[in-house]
């Protein structure tokens, strides 16, 4: 446990960083990934997504990290994800980018595809490095495609493509998402990835396609603009990506220039991300705290660190001390959308409203996906965020708009 006393408790955060290419965040608090899907159904942003952005930058975060924008529009992770495969809508992310700098906010877009478990049931069979299937019901009735070479040539394009176009609408960079048991997290992962190609059957070859991406996305969207990765510290699995990998990845991704790592954890099957870790995980400040402790002694690449951090002085010690250099929280920003001047004036963040559940966490944490959807509703709106109820109108409030939105989804091309 980290001691929680400081002689000022903000002003490490109130600090400017500036990233290796250049980009400089406002502050040390960012507002981490959320699937917001407020997307249209052909998949362009929205006013409500403009608002939205707009409000959490008015309230003081220094980064804002998108939720999953699509690389590729017949793979969706949940239906109204924003899509970037073509200059179709880039007036309209042009303006989701505009209000975020409107306050003088960094915003980078993270992009994304979902593999594996790709949306029911607009995707029959997804692509995946293997035809191994997920242990959830619904999905574990679905065996995924194994990629082929041409698949994976095909998909390291489209990072590249929809990268290039992020920065084309303003965006200040792209977040390369490899964490939470999507398709390049799952070409990490010994479980989803049984290949004994080139893309598989060793640690070096599990990270190629990940590494690959990187490189397209470099040379995509030029040295000045930041290019994260979201990488898992751990899967927390039996057999699955281990600490141990994850560091090895880490500074391999350090060896290929990216501007900023931010540290996560978990998956569709141990959401860990969400706080359905194990006991002693979740009974630290930071959920991953541990692995970002260990990363501090082998490199110097800018960190992010997202998961569990509510306490105002220990964020603002894990900064003084350099274990990691930006404070990531997700979940707060549904409740809150001004909390970044609330944490950097020192006072504390509010306890998070119960979120009803059944105690079997994969559908849990699809609860909380749902009940934070709801409030990034209300806060576009410019409503205050508010409870649901219990769980029976919790899943009143969001089965029918779900069910509405797969109906009315539009995929590009033939769905797979």
């Amino acid at each position: 446990m980290l001691p929680t006393e400081t002689k000022d408790n903000t002003d490490s955060l109130k600090r400017a960083l500036r990233l290796p290419c250049g980009v400089t965040i406002s502050n040390r608090i960012a507002k981490s990934a959320m699937s917001e899907q407020l997307a249209d159904r052909y998949g362009s942003p929205t006013r409500e997504l403009e608002q939205l952005y707009a409000a959490w930058a008015r309230g003081g975060a220094g980064l804002l990290v998108t939720g999953n924008v699509m690389v590729d529009g017949r793979a969706l992770v949940e239906p109204r994800n924003a899509i970037l495969e073509s200059d179709r809508f880039l007036g309209a992310y042009r303006l989701w980018a505009d209000a975020a700098h409107a306050y003088n906010t960094t915003i980078l877009m993270q992009i994304n595809h979902p593999g594996r478990v790709a949306v029911l049931p607009l995707t029959s069979r997804p692509l995946a490095p293997s035809a191994v299937t997920v242990k959830l019901p619904g999905l574990n009735l679905r065996v995924p495609r194994a990629m082929t070479e041409a698949d994976i040539h095909d998909q390291v394009r489209r990072f590249a493509t929809t990268a290039a176009l992020a920065v084309k609408a303003g965006f200040d960079g792209v977040q390369v998402h490899a964490a939470h048991g999507y398709l390049l997290s799952q070409f990490l992962s010994p479980i989803a990835n049984t290949r004994t190609d080139g893309w598989g059957g060793s640690p070096e070859k599990r990270r190629r396609l990940l590494l690959e991406v990187v490189r397209a996305v470099r040379g995509a969207i030029g040295p000045d603009r930041a290019l994260s990765v979201k990488l898992n510290a751990a899967d927390f699995q039996r057999g699955g990506f281990s600490q141990e990998e994850s560091l090895d990845v880490a500074l391999a991704l350090e060896h290929e220039g990216i501007d900023l790592l931010e540290i996560s954890g978990g998956n569709y099957e141990s959401p860990a991300q969400l706080g359905f870790a194990a006991p002693e995980q979740i009974a630290r400040d930071a959920y991953f705290l541990a692995y970002a402790e260990e990363l501090r002694r082998r490199t110097k690449l800018p960190r992010m660190l997202t998961g569990g951090l509510r306490d105002v002085r220990i964020m603002s010690r894990i900064v003084d001390t350099n274990i990691v250099d930006i404070i990531g929280m997700a979940r707060p920003f549904a409740v809150q959308p001004d909390i970044a001047k609330q944490l950097l004036s020192g006072e504390p963040a509010a306890a998070l409203p119960r979120v009803p559940a059944i105690g079997y966490k994969p559908i849990d944490a699809y609860l909380q996906l749902g009940w934070h959807s709801a409030q990034f509703r209300r806060i576009a709106a410019g409503h205050t965020p508010r409870s649901l109820g219990g769980f029976c109108r919790t899943v009143v409030a969001l089965g029918p708009r779900m069910a509405m939105n797969i109906a009315t989804q539009s995929l590009s091309g033939e769905a797979r």
